[in-house]
């Protein structure tokens, strides 16, 4: 027995199916997209969010104290990341000769690390960086909400003024053009 010629029993009907399918996942498509984008993008500051900033106290890697109020008044590049976000691990080199080529001109960068610390201690001995890290915890993830970073997302650059306001946050990987563009603000 042979089976049917389908060309022969496409009726209107299912081809009129067909269509609405294939609507319904174009829109589909575009409300991924949608969400995709808006989970990108630094959301609104909350109104204590810079105070928070600069209140706050960290440990280092080794456990030495990393108080964020030591690096107000000059230019300030403070960057969400882990060990374990590929991304994060691709920027912190750009970050640091960012940190070695600026420092002359007052940047400052700081990375705060949202990863348990021996974690971080072995991933400094193999990549060892120039500017200081501080180990965020649970309190830099509410820290990086409250900056913008509503998703928590990997990584999170937050660029601050010698006035200790914020300029620009960016959520995803920095790239060269970014750091230039920072570099321009102070």
């Amino acid at each position: 027995m042979t089976p049917p010629d389908t060309a022969a029993t496409d009726t209107p009907r299912s081809s009129s199916r067909r269509w609405v399918l294939a609507g319904a996942g174009a829109a589909a498509a575009v409300a991924g997209a949608g969400v995709a984008w808006w989970r990108l993008q630094p959301h609104a500051v909350t109104s204590e969010a810079e105070a928070a900033l600069w209140a706050s106290n960290f440990a280092g890697p080794g456990g030495e104290p990393v108080a964020m109020q030591s690096f107000r008044g000059r230019p300030l590049v403070l960057n969400f990341w882990a060990t374990w976000c590929p991304p994060c691990v691709e920027e912190l080199p750009l970050l640091n000769t960012f940190y070695r080529e600026q420092q002359a001109r007052g940047w400052q960068v700081v990375g705060l690390a949202i990863d348990q610390p021996s974690a971080v201690r072995q991933f400094l001995q193999r990549l060892p960086l120039d500017f200081p890290v501080a180990m965020g915890g649970l309190g830099g993830t509410d820290l990086a909400r409250s900056l913008g970073n509503l998703t928590g997302g990997l990584p999170f650059t937050v660029v601050l003024g010698k006035d200790g306001n914020i300029l620009h946050r960016k959520m995803g990987q920095v790239t060269p053009d970014d750091l230039k563009a920072w570099s321009q603000m102070a």
